[in-house]
């Protein structure tokens, strides 16, 4: 598990932590640095458990 942390991030903590979710150097040359930073948020979002998956009626209460 992640933990969060106070230090700013720097050139190797983002290429560690890309490495960590399966990047190589090769699909950084690819891809800009917001998308990675997206996709780093995502793979922490998979281990979390949401209390319900919202339905039709939620999504309407959130337009409205």
């Amino acid at each position: 598990m992640n933990r969060p942390t106070a230090r700013e991030t720097n050139t190797a903590v983002f290429t560690l932590r890309a490495v960590q979710i399966g990047l190589s150097i090769e699909d950084l040359e690819q891809l800009d640095i917001g998308f990675v930073f997206d996709m780093m948020i995502e793979a922490e979002n998979d281990q979390y458990e949401y209390p319900y998956k919202a339905e039709q009626q939620d999504i309407d209460k959130f337009l409205a």
